[in-house]
């Protein structure tokens, strides 16, 4: 079979591998679709996760068909459509250091049970939204991280594929309003798609003010300047600049899920928020949410489609991986295999 491996700092090819095979426990799933991340371009960039280091197998946002079953296998059959909990695989992360990665034209789930490392879908999901539901489930945790009581105010910074989810995974968890702030006129016309109740360019608004317009003016606390009424924040931009915009307005007690990945230091003055006693809380990964956000997916295909940028065939898996990594050429690249 075919599968797409890094082979060394900044290479990546599709090689020829042994198709794998199972045992009584297991079941081989033929891989439909694989989405692109940015953890993509670092495992090239470096060379790979050890112990693979130089024979890494990428897809770590996969969805496929299960076409053969072990004797010992309840609650799974041949012809199902799966998502997968990536990181519960017995080999390994599967995509991120394991032994198989989901850009592989088949995948052996060894020790299979229904719920822990595969969840059986719909045949109407479209492969490319089923590969969403990794990635979805970064998103939810983010979310969860804020602890959003019924009615919250929320706001997003960044409408890339993790922003987006996390508005969809908000209005889901019972968020009253929920705002996004990106500077790309495209990616807010798509947060109003998939369920933002309303939209702030960064680069031609003031912030602060909008989101007071928006959400009123906090209560009384402390702060004696005006602040919006805004319950919880998420950073899915990753840009110092969002972390300064949002600790200078945050109301008393407000809350910050950061699942963005920083890639330089940012400089946080605590004597200047003291006073907020803001709770900033990082997201990493995807704990319990894996499959808590499958449902949604299922009952909202068509705002989940949205996010998805570009459909790519397997068998330029390659350019779409390159694609996914050229700044601003595209939002979500997802590969899918016919």
């Amino acid at each position: 079979m075919r599968s797409v491996v890094v082979t060394g700092p900044g290479k990546v090819e599709m090689l020829e591998v042994d198709t794998p095979t199972i045992g009584p426990k297991d079941v081989l799933v033929r891989m439909r679709a694989s989405g692109i991340c940015g953890s993509d371009a670092m495992y090239i960039a470096v060379g790979g996760i050890p112990p693979h280091q130089g024979a890494t197998r990428l897809g770590h946002e996969p969805a496929g068909e299960i076409c053969e079953v072990g004797d010992e296998v309840t609650g799974l059959a041949v012809g199902d459509h799966v998502v997968f909990d990536t990181m519960a695989f017995t080999d390994g992360l599967l995509g991120s250091g394991g032994a198989q990665g989901g850009l592989s034209e088949y995948v052996v789930v060894h020790d299979a049970q229904p719920g822990r490392q595969v969840r059986v879908i719909p045949s109407d999901v479209p492969w490319e939204v089923a590969a969403l539901n990794e990635p979805m489930a970064v998103a939810r945790h983010a979310v969860n991280r804020l602890e959003l009581a019924p009615g919250a105010k929320v706001v997003v910074f960044g409408a890339g594929p993790i922003g987006l989810g996390a508005v969809l995974s908000a209005k889901a968890l019972g968020a009253e309003h929920v705002v996004v702030v990106d500077i790309q006129p495209n990616r807010l016309e798509t947060a109003l798609k998939v369920g933002a109740d309303a939209v702030v360019n960064s680069a031609e608004e003031d912030v602060k003010a909008r989101l007071i317009e928006l959400h009123g003016t906090a209560g009384p606390s402390f702060l004696r300047d005006a602040r919006p009424d805004t319950d919880g924040y998420v950073d899915a931009a990753g840009v110092p600049s969002v972390i300064e915009t949002i600790l200078g307005m945050v109301k008393h007690r407000a809350v910050v899920s950061v699942p963005a990945v920083h890639k330089e230091p940012v400089p946080v003055d605590l004597g200047r928020i003291l006073m907020t006693e803001v709770d900033i809380r990082l997201a990493m990964g995807y704990p319990t949410e894996i499959f808590e956000v499958t449902d949604d997916i299922i009952a909202n295909v068509d705002k989940y489609r949205q996010i998805v940028s570009d459909v790519v065939p397997y068998d330029r898996a390659l350019e779409g991986i390159t694609l996914a990594a050229t700044p601003g050429a595209a939002d979500k690249v997802v590969i899918v295999m016919e």
